[in-house]
């Protein structure tokens, strides 16, 4: 009974630890640009001090439709012209990602560094953690 138990944490434990590295790499920016992983309530208190931040929800409609941050466009991940209708936005002011829970939200961190993007910023668990 205990064998089962231990290769359970030990997937556990090699999960996160895969998980945190990913995520270092995922959020190192290079010099001159930020990229950072905020929980909900540094998402708050960054939207407060960062009004001309543009919010991105790359969400799919109907789950858009449901709820979004304030100020949110809706511009799903699963779109076959994401990069082109991304790539519209001003590179040069903070951009605030997430989804639901924060898988599609990384892809899009991924796409918003490849186009360039200055300031990126990402909540940590989407909207999930957002909802009261």
């Amino acid at each position: 009974m205990l064998w089962p138990l231990l290769i359970v944490a030990t997937l556990f434990i090699a999960w996160h630890v895969w998980q945190a590295a990913r995520d270092r790499a995922l959020f190192t920016a290079k010099p001159g640009h930020t990229c950072a992983n905020l929980d909900a309530k540094q998402t708050k208190a960054w939207l407060a001090k960062h009004p001309e931040t543009q919010v991105l929800d790359v969400r799919s409609s109907t789950e858009f439709a449901g709820g979004a941050l304030p100020r949110a466009a809706n511009i799903s991940l699963s779109t076959a012209d994401f990069r082109t209708r991304v790539g519209k936005l001003d590179r040069e002011k903070p951009v605030l990602v997430y989804c639901a829970g924060g898988f599609r939200s990384r892809q899009a961190v991924a796409v918003l560094k490849e186009l360039d993007f200055t300031n990126i910023q990402h909540l940590h668990r989407g909207y999930m953690s957002w909802k009261p």
